[in-house]
């Protein structure tokens, strides 16, 4: 008898248990290589970078993101058009069109550029952003981006900047 009443038991608290539902990660961080082209604005030209990029969602398919660059782009007010050093921290938000494996993005970043040439030339921007994410794992995805941003700084010419990236984050 005691043992019917344990099976019972059991088998009432297997049918009354709810599905379990994974949660969904919210945060990601990742690595980034891509290309900035200055359009020889102040002096600056083609560039490659390195990024490592952040995103926290918030709600309602929005998320705040961030990407620092390491960019070395050409001076061509150099002779030799040699390669200086740039910085490009960012912080911005998204908007995701879709939630699932494949999530099309737009956004804007607010960001900040510092170049170190024979003077440093500091910069803040603004500037539109879109890409795609593709999950290739359930913590995993790898996506590409583009943005076009407008740098400004007392005494210089505005500085327009077109990003192009590909990365890998992973989610948590």
């Amino acid at each position: 008898m005691r043992t019917l009443l344990c099976t019972l038991g059991f088998a009432l608290a297997l049918l009354s248990a709810s599905p379990a539902h994974a949660q969904f990660a919210n945060r990601s961080l990742g690595l980034s290589l891509g290309y900035m082209d200055f359009n020889r604005t102040n002096g600056l030209d083609d560039a490659f970078f390195v990024g490592v990029d952040a995103s926290l969602y918030i709600e309602n398919g929005f998320e705040v993101v961030s990407l620092s660059k390491l960019a070395f782009p050409r001076d061509t007010t150099d002779r030799n058009e040699r390669r200086v050093v740039g910085l490009a921290p960012s912080i911005g938000i998204r908007y995701l069109l879709m939630e699932e494996s494949i999530r099309p993005y737009v956004g804007s970043d607010l960001s900040y550029l510092i170049v170190f040439k024979d003077s440093v030339s500091n910069f803040v921007g603004i500037g539109p952003n879109v890409g795609v994410d593709f999950f290739v794992s359930d913590s995993v995805s790898v996506g590409a981006r583009a943005q076009y941003n407008f740098y400004i700084a007392l005494n210089e010419k505005t500085q327009r900047t077109l990003t192009l990236s590909a990365g890998a984050a992973a989610y948590f």
